[in-house]
């Protein structure tokens, strides 16, 4: 009889569930708990719950790492199924049981591209929060690696499994309205990010394509000082801004022009698919109908304030 009611007292409850499929789907504990904005030992101590209830080692370390015991991976099985059902029947209650996204971006056309997305993914992914991040490229790809962000927007080639191409960024040189190009024996100042930045290499490769000497005018490791700079008169900048010219500034159609820049989203190791298919069809859609972009955005707009 005893036997009997301890184990009816077993239950496995739903955020132990997550927490064990996380750790599966994030390769590890940590990257698991990222991923879920809770503490490492929060999700250790998920785990260690359902080990208690199945009365089965679930979870056993490889390494520097952790897989899953036989019995861990009969339970993954099980517990996407219960996961799968639990969320499917407080949907059919009008009820949404909402997870948080992290989409990291660089600065370039940011103010651009946020804005449709945030308004793109409020419809196609509407049980997300989304949350954003803007920060440099090399940091993103660290935060991917680390689970901090579940998807990230970077410019330049992508190939690699984790990177889906969704178009490619115009990039055009902008100057302060007084500028004037030096003489031509003279380098030309170029105003650009730190080091590494794709687009600081775009501009010093387009001038030395046409044999126009260079140097670096001034550096800044934000968008805006890039921009305070050139709008000083500091040099001449290289920039995707989708052809909305940064206030202040004007565009110069007498050097060299770049190649367009691939844009690709990066994705974390065991993201949904269905979430970064649908970010990256709603970049594709952008950088292909900018136009129809910007309208849908406004109709959004709209129907909130209706």
């Amino acid at each position: 009889m005893s036997s009997t009611l301890t184990g009816m007292r077993r239950m496995l409850d739903i955020a132990p569930l997550r927490s064990f499929v996380a750790v599966a789907d994030c390769g590890g504990f940590q990257r698991a708990a990222t991923s879920l904005h809770l503490s490492q030992a929060a999700v250790s101590q998920h785990v260690r719950r359902l080990e208690s209830a199945t009365g089965r080692a679930l979870v056993e370390r490889q390494g520097r790492g952790s897989r899953l015991t036989p019995d861990g991976e009969h339970l993954l099985r099980q517990a996407r199924r219960i996961l799968a059902i639990h969320d499917e029947t407080l949907h059919g209650f009008g009820m949404e049981t909402e997870e948080t996204v992290v989409i990291g971006s660089t600065e370039h056309a940011a103010a651009q591209l946020l804005p449709f997305l945030a308004a793109a993914l409020e419809q196609s992914l509407p049980r997300y929060r989304i949350r954003f991040r803007i920060d440099r490229g090399t940091n993103l790809r660290e935060g991917l690696e680390a689970g901090r962000i579940d998807l990230a927007l970077l410019l330049g080639p992508a190939n690699d499994p984790r990177a889906t191409p969704v178009g490619e960024l115009e990039l055009i040189w902008y100057s302060s309205p007084v500028w004037r190009r030096p003489a031509a024996t003279q380098p030309m100042p170029v105003v650009a990010f730190d080091h590494p930045c794709a687009l600081r290499t775009c501009a010093l490769e387009a001038l030395s394509s046409q044999a126009i000497p260079a140097v670096i005018g001034a550096e800044a490791i934000q968008l805006a000082g890039v921009q305070a700079a050139v709008g000083a008169g500091l040099g001449v900048a290289l920039m995707a801004t989708m052809g909305q010219t940064p206030e202040g500034l004007v565009a110069r159609d007498d050097l060299p022009k770049p190649a367009p820049l691939p844009l690709a989203v990066w994705s974390r190791h065991g993201l949904a698919t269905i979430i970064s298919e649908r970010v990256a069809a709603a970049l594709g859609r952008l950088l292909a109908e900018p136009a129809a972009a910007e309208t849908a955005i406004e109709n959004l707009q709209l129907a909130r304030g209706a």
